[in-house]
């Protein structure tokens, strides 16, 4: 993967770092200082968001012609936190404040989801979504669906015992249960090169708004420290609760533009998969972790919170760009492969 074009002033400075040093320059490390004491609307900062994506992309599959030495310089990590306390800083006054009670954990999320009142994109997608919002709707998701089960994984070493089990059973569907061709985000690929979309990974971050890596962000965040193992699940939990009737919508909407089963596949895959997901992420994989550390509940409900409240910035985004009859991504070219 090639390094992304820079978005402002500390993302250039830090891309320039990772393409000829091997050390941060003092620039940069005042550039990252002031992007952690800006204002509080870290999520649709294009120059932060990048950033913190480059730094969290290290600990994925890194960039073409950068050491992988990178990955734990101690002076990287130092502004990363930085970012990371803003980012989360931002998280915290987008979902205010979760209600906690002494309930099951499995019934807290179903209230919590269906309190959700956030727009509804795969209804609009489904009924009236034309071809070029389709295509601009996958280039916002590939950034995540590339890597799909890649940045909830990193929480499988931090659990024991059933909440482990769980979560390893839900991530090895994802991961295809052992054949490659049958990944989620390989499904996913498919479908971009259906739609004349370049497939490669990370080959449209320079397209993707903000909120696209608002949403990969939080969930690397929450998968890279152990401190936030149960906002992890959360997050987790709240995907897979959310996601199976959605599919149904998403998959009609491109049966409506001509497309069959080839291209609907990934998500026809996920209406019968997360149905099924969806009791274990809620009563096997956070109840059991909740049941062995009941201080996780708060947490494990604010992740699923920032899931929920996430897909609606990113929807809230799209379709208010549709509304106004322009493009919801960033000027580019040209998308196709």
């Amino acid at each position: 993967m090639r390094l992304p074009e820079p978005r402002g002033p500390l993302s250039e400075a830090l891309v320039s770092d990772l393409a000829t040093r091997t050390e941060l320059s003092p620039a940069t490390l005042e550039q990252a200082r002031r992007a952690a004491a800006g204002p509080a609307e870290a999520l649709t900062d294009d120059d932060l968001q990048l950033a913190l994506a480059v730094c969290y992309e290290l600990h994925y599959r890194g960039f073409d012609g950068v050491s992988d030495d990178w990955e734990w310089n101690p002076a990287l990590i130092g502004a990363r936190a930085g970012l990371e306390r803003r980012h989360e800083a931002a998280l915290r006054d987008l979902v205010g404040d979760v209600p906690v009670t002494d309930g099951p954990i499995d019934q807290q999320l179903t209230a919590l989801i269906a309190a959700d009142d956030g727009p509804s994109l795969s209804s609009y997608l489904s009924k009236q979504g034309s071809l070029e919002q389709w295509r601009e709707y996958l280039v916002l998701r590939s950034v995540y669906h590339l890597k799909e089960a890649d940045p909830h994984t990193f929480a499988i070493p931090r659990l024991s015992g059933r909440a482990k089990a769980a979560m390893v059973e839900i991530q090895a569907d994802e991961y295809g249960g052992g054949s490659a061709e049958r990944m989620h985000s390989e499904l996913f690929a498919g479908l971009m090169r259906d739609l004349d979309l370049d497939a490669g990974y990370g080959a449209l971050w320079d397209e993707a708004p903000a909120v696209a890596f608002a949403s990969v962000n939080t969930m690397s965040l929450f998968g890279l420290h152990r401190r936030r193992r149960g906002a992890a699940l959360g997050h987790l939990t709240a995907v897979e609760m959310t996601s199976s009737e959605p599919s149904r919508r998403y998959s009609a909407g491109l049966r409506r533009l001509g497309f069959d089963e080839r291209t609907t596949v990934f998500y026809d895959e996920h209406v019968e998969a997360d149905a099924v997901h969806e009791q274990i992420a809620s009563v096997d994989m956070c109840g059991s972790l909740v049941a062995e550390e009941p201080g996780l509940a708060a947490d494990v409900l604010f992740g699923a919170a920032t899931s929920l409240a996430l897909d609606g910035l990113a929807a809230t985004h799209l379709l208010g760009a549709w509304q106004a009859g322009r493009s919801a991504l960033r000027p580019q070219a040209d998308l196709a492969a």
